[in-house]
């Protein structure tokens, strides 16, 4: 459990840098200049990554359990996340959906969390979705005071709503199929 809260923390510390500290993060850019700010901080991002995988798989082998769910949660949850990845696609493929949501990788993260805490009882689930929707609740929050980061995107166009709502469903279908079991070795449909 250690190395998943270790992964937490380095993960969303530096996540949190532009929600607690957006000014010394501008001058650590003007003085480092962009690309090598961007270097160090998707290091650190990755090294947070591979301790939340690493923690979560050897936390898996022991778990704590703090609630049972009843199984039909599973459907809730896989019904809960079928915006998910058409959200994901729409953070880089402006168009309606990017407009009324504002925020759609935010959303799909915090959308996943939640779904996924419905479904999942154990501590390390616990910690590790609840961090995401906490921060995902934290991070909205603090984009009412702060300019918007810039993003790469595509042009805006209906368009990019079909490609989103198209690509994002068959990759959620893909991976509720399929990918969950093979990378996460758990199928959402039991």
């Amino acid at each position: 459990m250690d190395i998943l809260i270790a992964g937490l923390v380095v993960f969303f510390a530096v996540h949190s840098i532009a929600i607690v500290a957006d000014g010394w993060r501008q001058r650590m850019i003007e003085r480092m200049g962009e690309w090598p700010w961007k270097g160090l901080y998707s290091a650190i991002a990755a090294v947070g990554l591979v301790l939340i995988i690493w923690g979560y798989a050897l936390a898996r082998q022991e778990p704590v359990v703090l609630y049972t769910p009843p199984v039909w949660m599973r459907y809730v949850t896989v019904v809960l996340l079928i915006p998910v990845f058409p959200l994901l696609l729409a953070t880089y493929l402006p168009g309606r959906i990017q407009s009324a949501t504002k925020h759609p990788m935010l959303d799909a993260t915090k959308l996943w969390a939640f779904a996924h805490l419905l479904a999942n009882g154990t501590l390390a689930d616990v910690l590790l979705f609840g961090a995401f929707l906490a921060w995902g609740v934290a991070d909205r929050i603090s984009l009412k005071r702060r300019a918007e980061p810039w993003v790469p995107r595509l042009p805006r166009t209906a368009a990019n709503d079909v490609i989103a709502v198209v690509g994002g469903l068959g990759v959620y279908v893909a991976f509720t199929l399929w990918l969950h079991a093979r990378l996460i070795g758990v199928s959402p449909l039991g």
